[in-house]
């Protein structure tokens, strides 16, 4: 069982077809098909139901999956570790809040794109369970995600500060307790996301019942039916305050306990030395010790630390 023959079985099992794992590898259909046959014999078992042209990973293809993801991720940082050249390249895999990939990234892949152009960046975005989980599965180099987190394979450095408000329309009256929100239908991220936890704790701490709870994929949408009347939701202030202006949405500050909250960069700490990472933790580190702005507080000197288990 050599490591192409894991990539290849890893690639398809991620496709869920020979010939886009192909298109994906840039490999001939027939040596995917072939290798994979060949893993399976030397295996004993089928890792694949077979049936209208699509792959059904087996139960003992589900368990190959997670060990396939964390061999890989070891051949890989053994080969960064030993390598004398540390120069940033190859691929970087990144997850990001959706917020986070708005408000901050832009500012820090650029300056990262300019300095190490050798590197092929890659974003994902999504809430930030799914991100953490992604991350534990090797399917991610490192990610943003909120604080706290807190898992015995995971390390961590702040790299932000952000300071959440609650947006409702523009015509609701100051907003200072849950009591006095106009309605208590919550507009957040779908489940996972820690902005989502933090507004539903707020509520439910008060005694209020939410009437009910939409999800959303994007923050422009949520701030589009906040305005529109729909419900109240808690965003960063960088992200709302092009509405603001605009005179389309109200903002209500929120007590420091509730609204400060903190962005971190999590890795795998099995991950080992990776140059492209650690070069993007850096732009990271410039980016939070320069950002001053009323929206956020800045952040104090980062301190990497390794999370305890939950």
């Amino acid at each position: 069982m050599d490591l192409q023959s894991l990539r290849i079985f890893k690639t398809v099992a991620e496709e869920g077809s020979v010939s886009a794992a192909a298109r994906r590898l840039h490999y001939v259909q027939s040596n995917v098909t072939a290798r994979l046959r060949q893993l399976e014999d030397s295996l004993g078992t089928p890792l694949f139901h077979r049936a209208n042209r699509r792959l059904q990973i087996t139960p003992a293809g589900r368990t190959l999956l997670g060990y396939a993801g964390q061999l890989l991720g070891l051949a890989q940082a053994a080969q960064q570790a030993v390598r004398v050249d540390q120069t940033p390249h190859g691929p970087l895999l990144i997850g990001a809040m959706e917020t986070a990939a708005a408000a901050r990234l832009p500012q820090a892949l650029a300056g990262f794109h300019r300095r190490h152009p050798q590197v092929e960046l890659q974003l994902d975005t999504g809430p930030s369970d799914q991100l953490v989980a992604e991350v534990l599965a090797y399917r991610l180099d490192c990610a943003l995600v909120s604080a706290p987190q807190e898992h015995a394979q995971l390390c961590s450095e702040r790299v932000f500060t952000e300071t959440l408000v609650l947006i409702t329309a523009a015509d609701v009256a100051p907003v200072r307790t849950p009591h006095d929100l106009p309605r208590a239908h919550l507009l957040a991220f779908r489940p996972g996301c820690g902005y989502r936890r933090r507004l539903e704790q707020w509520v439910a701490q008060a005694g209020i019942a939410p009437l009910r709870i939409s999800g959303f994929g994007s923050f422009e949408a949520i701030i589009g039916c906040v305005a529109a009347g729909m419900g109240v939701s808690l965003l960063p202030a960088s992200v709302v305050e092009p509405a603001r202006r605009l005179g389309t949405i109200a903002v209500h500050p929120l007590p420091a306990a509730l609204a400060q909250v903190d962005t971190l960069l999590i890795w795998r700490e099995d991950a080992g030395r990776h140059a492209a990472r650690e070069a993007f933790l850096a732009c990271l580190r410039e980016q939070g010790a320069e950002h001053e702005s009323p929206a956020c507080l800045p952040a104090s000197p980062a301190v990497v630390e390794r999370s305890t288990a939950g």
